[in-house]
């Protein structure tokens, strides 16, 4: 029998944390005797948000995941909160920055990244955006000041403070500018209302509020990264993953073959596809953004992790003094074994 997870709340998932490492088991099996026979998993649960279609929906949708099936057990505040959801067994598997992955895996955590999720490139990006009469001209402006970002310890935080760096900040000075949880949907409105000074909007919202005028952008993540890059991966709990390879491995393809159509198919077309997911979800969510939906920025064909989307923040968080020089390796970190796009 399938046991239906549904998201905890911040507080049970933090004392759900400890248990981590130790093993905590919520496994899904079929009994029909005293040993209880494994079969493996047809229906995984995951974190969605309103409003937005995951790659993962999308190869659903277009029929590319077979027999299996997705179940939105709830929104999550980002990767951090997805990472601890799969690794204690409350959702199946999860999305996040892959530098969220890396500081998680050197911590203990037993997951591992199958396929890109999501990237930067020149049609996609998201940035750091102020008010356009802002006295905010350049990073040492925001020494002082409030940053909103949607979560920390993800790819805002990494972001925000390499442009800070990059530009000349030192580190006293970097722990000057403040970062501060705000709501990804309240975003744009607490920047026009001056609950902050600066916000990191994504790539939709973004163009969105661009258009409204306002508004200007004083970074973004190509431009800080330097160019194209996949940012984010799709994982599952390394012990899910040993008892479930062949779901893996549907799920994988039908995400990679998702990509490549998206890539391929004209943009009006996604868009619609787009629309038409969220419709039928029936929950009353607004299409709003989606028009503004331009490519889901996996630079890879197929998603096949590239090492360089890790050792670059490796390198990071080495710098940082938040890992130690090969405390972590990559094969620790992802595996490509499931995707056909793999050469």
């Amino acid at each position: 029998m399938k046991i239906v997870k549904k998201i905890a709340s911040y507080l049970f998932i933090i004392a759900l944390a400890g248990c981590i490492l130790a093993g905590c088991s919520n496994e899904k099996t079929v009994s029909g005797s005293d040993t209880k026979k494994k079969e493996e998993d047809k229906v995984l649960q995951y974190s969605g948000a309103a409003g937005t279609v995951e790659i993962a929906e999308l190869a659903e949708d277009l029929g590319y995941l077979g027999d299996l099936k997705l179940e939105n057990a709830g929104s999550s505040s980002g990767g951090p909160e997805d990472i601890q959801l799969t690794a204690t067994k409350q959702i199946d598997f999860g999305n996040a920055f892959n530098g969220a992955v890396i500081k998680s895996v050197a911590e203990g955590v037993k997951i591992k990244s199958v396929i890109g999720s999501y990237g930067v490139d020149e049609k996609t990006k998201g940035g750091l955006f102020v008010l356009e009469d802002s006295p905010i001209k350049t990073a040492k402006d925001l020494i002082g000041k409030k940053i909103g970002v949607n979560t920390l310890g993800a790819q805002a935080e990494f972001f925000n403070v390499q442009y800070l760096r990059d530009h000349g900040l030192t580190e006293k000075e970097i722990e000057r500018v403040q970062l501060v949880v705000i709501p990804t949907a309240n975003a744009e409105q607490i920047l026009r209302s001056k609950q902050n000074d600066a916000v990191r909007l994504s790539e939709l919202s973004k163009d969105r509020a661009l258009e409204k005028g306002g508004i200007r952008e004083i970074t973004n993540d190509l431009e800080i990264y330097g160019g194209p890059f996949t940012a984010g991966s799709y994982f599952f709990a390394e012990e899910y993953i040993k008892e479930n390879p062949n779901t893996v491995k549907t799920f994988v393809d039908g995400v990679a073959k998702a990509h490549e159509w998206a890539k391929t198919t004209p943009r009006d077309e996604v868009i619609a596809r787009l629309e038409k997911i969220v419709e039928g979800r029936k929950n009353n969510e607004t299409t709003e953004n989606l028009k503004y939906w331009k490519s889901f920025g996996v630079a890879s064909e197929g998603g096949v992790i590239q090492p360089e989307e890790y050792t670059v923040w490796v390198d990071y968080l080495v710098k940082d003094k938040q890992l130690k020089k090969d405390q972590v390796k990559l094969e620790d970190l992802y595996t490509n074994e499931y995707n056909s796009f793999q050469q």
